[in-house]
């Protein structure tokens, strides 16, 4: 055989070898990414379930029961008196519409498309 015919020859099994080998290849890798991006998902969420854990064992004490309505709920024991302190600054951010939240118009219908016709 001559050298041309060999190195075709040569040519034509080192190609073969990587096609063979590329598809497993990149199999692999993209299976190892997703092998990683697994593990870097079960860390998050043993993470979280470590929070809600000790979330649980702060609530299984009534005092902290009774202190969270008191403090989110507002709630108040027979016999006591609530009363809430409220600011200007207090009153100014509660007239402000939070982002995203629709404001209902006040008034009738007919009057608001009165208004909205007349100028």
């Amino acid at each position: 055989m001559s050298t041309t015919r060999r190195a075709a020859v040569v040519a034509i099994v080192v190609c073969a070898l990587a096609f063979t080998i590329a598809v497993p290849l990149r199999t692999y890798l993209s299976q190892k990414a997703e092998v990683t991006q697994q593990e870097q998902r079960q860390a998050e969420l043993r993470r979280q379930v470590a929070e809600l854990e000790a979330r649980e064992a702060e609530l299984s004490d009534p005092a902290q029961v009774e202190a969270e309505a008191r403090r989110r709920l507002r709630y108040v024991m027979p016999g006591e008196t609530p009363y809430i302190v409220q600011l200007p600054e207090d009153e100014a951010a509660a007239e402000r519409p939070r982002p995203g939240e629709y404001r209902h118009p006040q008034g009738p219908w007919y009057e608001r498309l009165w208004e909205s016709a007349s100028g």
